[in-house]
């Protein structure tokens, strides 16, 4: 039982980490920078983390400026008070997001650019082929690990894991918890620690400033990718924009 929550957990959160880190704060607001080599590896990484359910950094990034754009609004790719319920919401999100992959949408240029873009990788990661075989990796993994039938219950949240963090931060996000700040939209902040999402679960204090690195605003808010998005930088792994720093919201 040890062995498959550890698999399990590691997998969520270094899932997590890079959709938060590498297609949110770095793809979709470029809020630090990094040299084409470093972003090619992180490229790599983010894929075999994400395995069965990668999203691709570019179609993720345009789908994302749209939510800014027209945050809670008729227009936005996935706003909870437009839908029944969270299958709903997440289906036309698929859509969405599947016409960007493909590149038979038509973005408003203002969404287009300054993004990774590997048509390669996006292609094997993106192909059933590639995905089922993913899933058939984690399935014998739970075959020669698991110890117990209610193991296999985790199995699905694996082969789904990106889709499900999407769905939490898109739904919880803008329905459920409080406001620290006055903005237009519907955004909440879900924890007031997000060690569920890693700081993505901070939407309001995040739509109240898109382009600020932390997540939190307020003392007991902590941002578990911001602090290692820092300690990445102090490596020099990447390079912080001066924009992004400000602790003030």
């Amino acid at each position: 039982m040890t062995i498959i929550l550890i698999l399990f957990a590691s997998h969520w959160i270094l899932s997590c980490f890079f959709q938060s880190f590498f297609h949110h704060r770095y793809a979709s607001h470029r809020m630090f920078t990094m040299t084409p080599r470093v972003e090619r590896a992180f490229h790599v990484l983010t894929y075999l983390v994400q395995g069965s359910s990668y999203l691709s950094p570019r179609a993720y990034a345009v789908l994302h400026r749209e939510h800014h754009a027209y945050s809670d609004t008729a227009r936005d790719p996935h706003a909870p008070g437009y839908f029944r319920n969270v299958f709903s919401m997440m289906l036309t999100t698929a859509l969405r997001y599947t016409a960007h992959l493909q590149r038979t949408s038509s973005p408003e240029p203002r969404f287009l650019g300054n993004y990774p873009d590997w048509p390669l990788l996006d292609r094997v990661g993106s192909a059933w082929f590639t995905r089922v075989a993913w899933g058939t990796v984690y399935s014998i993994a739970y075959l020669v690990l698991a110890t117990a039938w209610w193991q296999f219950l985790l199995l699905p949240i694996h082969w789904f894991m990106g889709p499900i963090h999407g769905a939490i931060v898109n739904w919880c996000g803008h329905r459920y918890g409080y406001r620290n700040f006055a903005t237009t939209d519907a955004s909440r902040n879900s924890l007031p620690f997000d060690f569920l999402c890693l700081g993505e679960l901070f939407q309001n204090n995040h739509h109240r400033a898109s382009g600020r690195l932390n997540f939190g605003a307020r003392w007991f808010e902590f941002d578990p990718t911001y602090a290692v998005t820092r300690l990445l930088a102090w490596g020099g792994a990447i390079e912080l924009r001066p924009g992004a720093l400000p602790d003030a919201v």
